[in-house]
């Protein structure tokens, strides 16, 4: 498939379910496991441990209806503030703080977080700890001037973003302006969680495929000090899943702060 007739994120219809079910759920055949939960829960786990990255305010503006890079935020901030600019991530999501019928299952994911912290019969208090802090799933429009339009948020302490640049940048400058956008939501001084897919050129869900930005280490790191972070921590975990689903080459997560006025 020509790379020019790959569908956009946030252009085109986006089965949401489909994407979890594809790569994040417990199932046998589902090979992304290390590389779509293990990796990321473990990153986020620790970061958030050392202690440093508090607040009251979290937002989150990651991809599609991801839940599991959640669990260790909600230890750390009382409000989990979601942002998602697709109507069925945000149905889907809503389904699970619910509790409705129906749900995705996440029960594995909060399993590995209680098991990093030695706690493995605490699985239903850590998903009853995230509903609580993520009480919040506002639609945003990214090319708003105020995303939230016509709610205005709070500055706030730390912001996650989970492959979601990945998705809706369609070249450098792209990356460079949404990265500019989510970093004016920020206090001075707040943190910056970036997880991101290093060489990729697309991703499958169902039966279409989308287009990823390709970036490099390099790129991410530039990105990041140009708009006045300072990178406090990055790793880089080669890719272990077997699959064509998606081509990216490895992962990386970023610990930044934002400089202080």
């Amino acid at each position: 498939m020509d790379p020019c007739t790959y569908k956009r994120y946030h252009l085109h219809d986006h089965d949401s379910r489909e994407h979890l079910e594809q790569y994040f759920s417990d199932k046998a055949q589902m090979v992304f496991g290390e590389d779509a939960l293990i990796f990321p829960i473990k990153s986020f786990t620790n970061a958030f441990a050392a202690g440093h990255i508090k607040g009251d305010i979290l937002l989150d503006l990651s991809f599609g209806s991801l839940i599991h890079h959640l669990y260790s935020a909600c230890e750390c901030f009382k409000d989990i503030i979601v942002l998602k600019i697709k109507d069925r991530c945000i149905l889907e999501l809503k389904r699970w703080v619910d509790k409705r019928t129906g749900a995705f299952h996440w029960g594995h994911a909060a399993k590995h977080h209680v098991d990093l912290g030695g706690k493995s019969h605490r699985v239903e208090d850590k998903e009853a700890k995230v509903r609580s802090a993520m009480q919040h799933v506002v639609k945003c429009d990214l090319e708003k001037e105020n995303m939230t339009e016509p709610i205005v948020l709070p500055p706030a302490d730390c912001i996650i973003t989970a492959r979601l640049l990945d998705a809706i940048s369609k070249d450098q400058d792209d990356y460079i302006r949404y990265l500019r956008k989510f970093s004016r939501l920020l206090k001075p001084g707040g943190h910056l969680l970036l997880f991101g897919n290093l060489g990729m050129t697309y991703y499958t869900v169902g039966k279409d495929k989308f287009h990823a930005f390709t970036y490099d280490e390099d790129f991410v790191r530039k990105a990041l000090e140009g708009e006045d972070f300072i990178i406090d921590e990055c790793k880089v975990h080669k890719r272990t899943a077997v699959s064509d689903l998606a081509d990216y080459k490895a992962l990386i997560f970023i610990v930044a702060h934002k400089k202080s006025l």
